[in-house]
């Protein structure tokens, strides 16, 4: 075999070996408050906003809200981060983090707002 055939198959395996591992790394679980607290490894949970629960530290740049999951429990989340502007139209917020002396610390937030482009029930139309 010539050696740049070599080299370029060992720089391509180099390649998919690195890719394969940071792809691992990104998939991260959704799972019920349950689960995290038995992990205590990074997952997400996803879960309804608790209305009026909402407060941000401007000095610590700390904003803790309520979540109830799927299951119906209702949980503390800590988020280190700018609340999201759009928070208070979320319908459902999906928060990546572990969970941690009684509460969930999240490091990413997705907050899942209704679509502008759902039908409006109107009265008197059936749909």
């Amino acid at each position: 075999m010539k050696p740049k055939f070599i080299v370029g198959g060992v720089v391509i395996l180099a390649f998919l070996i690195f890719a394969g591992v940071n792809f691992q790394k990104s998939l991260t679980p959704y799972v019920s408050l349950a689960e995290a607290k038995k992990k205590g490894a990074t997952v997400q949970i996803k879960g309804a906003r608790v209305g009026g629960s909402e407060a941000y530290d401007m000095e610590s740049k700390t904003f803790n809200f309520r979540l109830i999951d799927g299951s119906g429990e209702e949980f503390q989340v800590i988020y280190h981060g700018v609340k999201p502007s759009n928070f208070e139209h979320a319908t459902e917020v999906v928060a990546r983090g572990r969970y941690h002396n009684g509460a969930f610390e999240a490091d990413e937030l997705l907050v899942k707002c209704p679509s502008k482009y759902e039908a409006e029930s109107v009265e008197g139309v059936k749909s």
